[in-house]
């Protein structure tokens, strides 16, 4: 048995924030104790994380960790390495790698490359395509996290368009639908104008054109209907404008069928900063207007939106170079996405307490995910040792991600992740990693 006392720590945690001390026996949380006094519990090992915040550990239910099929830019010991780094302590992947996780065999081969592999928690998402419906009853509630559904843009057949295709999905589903929203239609409309008045890969600059509010929103208003004629639980990801707002209630999860995310990347960046980043900020949705991310910001401030994620999608840049058409949609963010966080609240966009909730309370709730996301007494130890007075800049050759760029190259930050701990291992130490441990799937209350 081995206990670990880490006192005097600023505790985030359940919308509080308070000095405290918390006590993990061997992977769980034994003690939590408000004030500083002496622990009447001997301890192995005693960490003094006076001036530091003590936070869960970060949920991340959105990454693409390439894992099979894509490891030229991305695998899951890379990103599982660069996750830990961050303070994400757990992540959820989707199914568009090689093969695509649309068949129970490809699902089950993920499981096991993580159990070798990963050094944070992990579960995956079913991708849904439009003949697999059958194979939903096959899944497994407490290990798999989703059902992926594509209502815009994918590779091979994980697009689903056609109503009837998608309503038999939303009947089926046994478990949570996460959806990307992006009415193709409208994107393709745009594309042949686009291509018509500024050529056949059109500057980056009008990406967010082509990919535009209109697709968003009509898509995301298809799959809320979806929800609501067919009792579907659903889970919309990266909500990037404001307008789409107004399809999601303000009420606590627990009271919610229908819920929302916002990414980092939609949180940080807009339109504007394309001139200065150009295809390094290229995603689908795509980054949107100056007004948008305001919105954003507001919501988090509500229940409007529920968890915030990374969407973590690396690409070598070889891939990024090209415009709106050409250049590769997604950007690494998982080993800095809780930096960029604690810079919205250092800049008074939400407080700490609202970020912890949404990064790792609300997934956990959302996601019914047994045990993990809060600091409580009998729960995994997964936590977070954070500097708030830590200046630092992003260079190169901290980045661990294996594509081996960030947008946040040259970006300082304010904060910085000292330690982290996964299952009640120190799995990221002082700029270390800890590669020989492996997490374990997350298990599911369903």
């Amino acid at each position: 048995m081995m206990r670990i006392c880490i006192k005097n720590a600023t505790i985030v945690n359940e919308g509080e924030k308070y000095v405290g001390t918390v006590i993990v026996e061997d992977e769980l949380i034994y003690a939590v104790i408000k004030g500083n006094p002496e622990p009447q519990t001997k301890c192995d090992r005693v960490i003094d994380a006076n001036g530091y915040y003590l936070i869960p550990g970060v949920i991340d239910d959105h990454v693409h960790f390439r894992e099979p099929g894509l490891t030229h830019k991305a695998d899951i010991a890379t990103e599982s390495s660069a996750a830990a780094a961050g303070g994400v302590t757990s992540f959820m992947d989707m199914p568009n790698c090689k093969p695509q996780t649309v068949t129970i065999e490809a699902l089950e081969e993920k499981f096991n490359l993580a159990s070798q592999k990963s050094i944070v928690n992990y579960s995956f998402y079913f991708g849904a395509t439009n003949d697999n419906t059958d194979l939903f009853s096959q899944l497994d509630k407490t290990r798999v996290c989703g059902i992926k559904l594509f209502m815009g843009a994918s590779t091979g057949n994980m697009l689903v368009e056609k109503r009837e295709s998608l309503k038999r999905i939303f009947q089926a589903a046994p478990i949570l639908i996460a959806t990307h929203c992006e009415n193709p239609e409208i994107i393709e409309w745009n594309t042949e104008l686009a291509k018509m008045k500024f050529g056949e890969d059109p500057d980056i600059k009008y990406h967010s054109r082509i990919r535009s509010e209109a697709a968003c929103w009509e898509s995301t208003k298809e799959a809320v209907l979806l929800a609501q004629e067919t009792g579907a639980r659903l889970h919309v990801l990266h909500l990037s404008t404001a307008r789409e707002l107004s399809l999601f209630t303000d009420l606590p999860v627990s009271q919610k069928q229908i819920t929302s995310e916002a990414c980092v990347s939609h949180l940080m960046f807009c339109e504007d900063d394309y001139s200065n980043y150009g295809a390094r900020i290229k995603c689908n949705p795509s980054v949107k207007t100056f007004k948008d991310r305001e919105a954003l910001h507001r919501a988090l401030r509500t229940n409007l939106i529920d968890v915030i994620a990374t969407d973590h999608a690396p690409h070598l840049l070889s891939e990024k170079e090209g415009g709106s058409l050409k250049a590769a949609s997604g950007m690494p963010s998982i080993q800095f996405s809780l930096n960029c966080m604690m810079e919205l609240v250092r800049q008074g966009i939400f407080t700490i307490e609202q970020m912890v909730n949404k990064m790792c309370h609300t997934p956990a709730d959302l996601f019914q995910i047994d045990k993990r996301g809060y600091i409580r007494p009998g729960y995994k130890a997964d936590l977070v040792i954070l500097n708030p007075e830590a200046e630092w800049t992003v260079t190169k050759d901290c980045i661990l991600s294996k594509c081996g760029w960030s947008p946040y190259e040259g970006q300082t930050f304010h904060t910085k992740v000292e330690k982290t701990f996964v299952n009640g291992n120190l799995v990221y130490n002082d700029g270390q990693v800890n590669e020989a441990y492996r997490g374990e799937p997350l298990r599911f209350n369903r």
